[in-house]
């Protein structure tokens, strides 16, 4: 399963010269790193974010020295950091932030605490600002990649908002990187539009498509008919309070449900942070049941299943909610057609496979011929698709608002875009397809930085 937390470590720097009074005070800068630290793991540590300090590497508990990376490397190697932070408390020393920053090969923050004062007598301590921009080149020149907060004091919202974007990226760049995701049979015969290409995904990204046919599947599911016939009573009633459940599906609700056992067998069995999934023609010749619902409430239970076999769609919903530490819950809903008034208003729509939790308030949720039957509540929302072309993988990012429209089948958001005329000109040209996976809330900045981090996927927009 995917990771929804990260550890952070700690990099509190200063200038390792000769001491003298004015901008080379030591105790100053080693005040201000001490500070900095409190603060940060006093203020920012929640249920997914801890950090590592360096208490005890040395006698002030700063990196100063280059005798000491060798310390602070191995504890973060050995307590498995997500992520580096590097806090210069006056000039800093871009030696030593370079050289811990190559060794970990982990997403890096840059931020350094704004100085605080001007003396009667012009003396100034730390001039921590410009220890920023000796840091930044270093880390240019040696073609690391990092995230940049601007030179702010602790108090301030932009560290705050910064930090929080900057824990999210961390968090996918951890999930995104060896991934297995498993592909459960073909794509249907004329989806060409979902090609994608596997040993791609494992040479650029090292994701690895763990194939699972579909006599494995069959098996599978006929043995859970048998065999867990009490789990799938409790099942089909847990489903006949959620839905308003129609007469093609009430005879079959239990095989239904089967497919949520089934799954999470997959999961398991095969050590999976999600799955591409072929849905809608295989699956019901198998076992005269469609498994659309069930991925509803899969998703509810913190899992990741593409449907249609769009392999590309589902490592963009795994990004997606990574950004939100698990919290939210992500969806296809594929561009479908135009809203009858509203030019910039489009049907994100698919035929009912998405989180149950997702639906509005207030309004019945039907389930039929085994398929959600529900509008998703309303909201600010990202959408977003990867998707490659001649081997050059990218990702589109777009916001949107939800709006009203006429009802429909199945399960859908209609959703406002600033320029929806720009965007089907996007998608036609490609290399993307109408398959978008959204989630609520607003992540454009945080995929364009980790784009930063996963150089082979190049951050598009119209």
């Amino acid at each position: 399963m995917l990771q929804y937390s990260v550890k952070i470590g700690l990099v509190p720097i200063r200038r390792d010269v000769t001491p003298r009074p004015g901008i080379f005070n030591w105790e100053k800068a080693e005040e201000r790193c001490a500070k900095a630290v409190a603060y940060i793991e006093e203020h920012f540590a929640d249920a997914h974010i801890s950090f590592v300090d360096l208490n005890g590497i040395n006698d002030v508990n700063v990196l100063y020295n280059e005798k000491d990376v060798d310390a602070v490397i191995d504890r973060f190697q050995k307590e498995k950091v997500d992520a580096v932070w590097l806090i210069p408390g006056n000039f800093g020393n871009e030696e030593v932030a370079g050289m811990v920053a190559r060794a970990m090969g982990k997403p890096v923050l840059l931020w350094g605490p704004q100085d605080d004062s001007f003396l009667p007598d012009g003396t100034r301590y730390t001039d921590t600002q410009c220890g920023l921009f000796g840091m930044s080149r270093m880390l240019q020149r040696m073609n690391i990649p990092f995230t940049y907060i601007e030179n702010c004091r602790l108090e301030d919202s932009l560290l705050a908002d910064g930090f929080h974007r900057f824990a999210a990226v961390a968090c996918a760049v951890k999930n995104f990187t060896n991934l297995r995701v498993a592909q459960v049979g073909m794509r249907p015969k004329p989806f060409c539009s979902v090609i994608f290409n596997e040993s791609e995904l494992m040479e650029q990204f090292n994701i690895q498509v763990i194939p699972i046919n579909l006599a494995v599947i069959q098996d599978k599911y006929n043995r859970i008919l048998q065999t867990r016939q009490a789990e799938l009573a409790a099942g089909a009633a847990q489903l006949r309070q959620m839905y308003e459940v129609d007469d093609l599906t009430e005879p079959v609700v239990e095989k239904v449900y089967a497919f949520v056992l089934l799954y999470q067998e997959i999961f398991a069995e095969y050590n999976v942070s999600a799955i591409s999934a072929e849905c809608w023609t295989a699956m019901q010749l198998m076992v005269d049941a469609m498994p659309c619902t069930a991925y509803g409430i899969l998703a509810d239970m913190g899992y990741i299943i593409g449907c249609e076999s769009d392999m590309h769609a589902t490592l963009t919903q795994i990004l997606l909610k990574s950004l939100t530490f698990g919290e939210r819950k992500p969806f296809l809903g594929e561009f479908t057609t135009r809203h009858p008034t509203d030019r910039n208003i489009e049907l994100l729509w698919h035929c009912g496979p998405f989180a149950y939790s997702l639906h509005r308030k207030g309004e019945t949720c039907k389930c039929v011929n085994m398929r959600e039957w529900f509008q998703v509540q309303e909201g600010h929302f990202t959408v977003a698709r990867i998707d490659q072309d001649h081997g050059r993988y990218s990702i589109l990012v777009e916001e949107c608002d939800s709006a009203e429209g006429p009802y429909t089948f199945g399960t859908y958001l209609w959703a406002k875009f600033d320029d929806l005329d720009k965007l089907e000109r996007k998608l036609i040209e490609g290399p993307y397809i109408h398959h978008f996976s959204e989630i609520e809330g607003s992540c454009t900045e945080q995929i364009k930085e980790f784009c930063k981090y996963v150089p082979n996927l190049h951050f598009d927009t119209v």
